[in-house]
């Protein structure tokens, strides 16, 4: 399906406008949370972008046993439900395995199958079988054209409500490089694409105990993609990213959002025109 319906309001993909998915890496707390939701929200409001608030109640693929996951599904969707019925902003979080989907549909507009994962049969299948779109990103291994038996997997179950995300992939050890034909070829696939402008900056494990980052080249990445003609934007904020529990070398300051947005919108439409 292209656009993919996320709830009455809003759908990503042919015809439809630049869309943004945002938010901290993890739920730190309730308060930054909300706080950073409604932010960003405004932010989106102005530019009349669609908005998807994302964060995860769950790190499970942390390098080290020590660091922080977040707060676990019950609270963290607890969480998410406050900002999907009190701020009315759509939510969508990633699952790790099959058992917490059901729980998870239950709250989420979208579930994120995250990129490691991402050749997981039986998560992919219980998560196509709750009818919610999905976001798959594409994992550091694998080709943008071998996304189309990803996405066989996902309709086998009557669903097609998929999106796809480009996030970086491996080259050589704790670094990642983007290849942006990707975004055009996992268009081919009939799925609209989203690209991880933080994900791709990620070094993953560099820093031995933790992954680094370089958010200094984001702005030049997602620039990149706008020009593609992605169809959405992932993007990690945080308010202050150097004392981020997860992803903070990786994820975007919140004050630099609004003017990063105002760039790429006007070269995503230059480049639609």
């Amino acid at each position: 399906m292209n656009p993919v319906t996320i709830n009455s309001t809003i759908a990503i993909g042919k015809g439809r406008p630049l869309a943004l998915i945002a938010g901290p890496c993890v739920i730190e707390d309730e308060k930054l949370v909300l706080e950073t939701a409604a932010r960003v929200a405004a932010v989106c409001r102005d530019l009349e972008i669609p908005y998807i608030f994302k964060a995860s109640y769950d790190k499970a693929n942390r390098s080290n046993l020590l660091s922080f996951r977040g707060p676990g599904i019950d609270q963290g969707l607890e969480i998410l439900a406050r900002v999907k019925n009190e701020l009315g902003i759509p939510v969508v979080t990633d699952v790790h395995d099959q058992h917490e989907v059901e729980k998870v549909a239950e709250v989420v507009d979208i579930i994120q199958i995250p990129a490691f994962l991402c050749r997981q049969t039986d998560l992919l299948l219980a998560a196509g079988r709750t009818g919610k779109p999905l976001n798959v990103k594409k994992g550091q291994f694998m080709a943008p054209e071998d996304m189309g038996s990803i996405t066989g997997k996902i309709n086998s179950t009557g669903n097609d409500r998929i999106l796809l995300t480009e996030r970086g992939t491996t080259f050589g050890y704790h670094n990642l490089v983007v290849d942006f034909r990707g975004i055009p070829t996992m268009q081919a696939t009939g799925c609209p694409v989203v690209f991880d402008a933080t994900h791709s900056v990620q070094l993953p494990a560099a820093r031995g105990t933790c992954s680094g980052g370089d958010r200094q080249m984001v702005p030049t990445l997602a620039a990149a993609a706008a020009a593609t003609g992605v169809d959405a934007l992932f993007m990690e904020v945080h308010p202050d990213p150097d004392r981020a529990l997860c992803d903070g070398a990786n994820s975007l300051p919140l004050d630099q959002l609004k003017p990063l947005l105002i760039r790429l919108l006007r070269i995503w439409e230059a480049g639609k025109q």
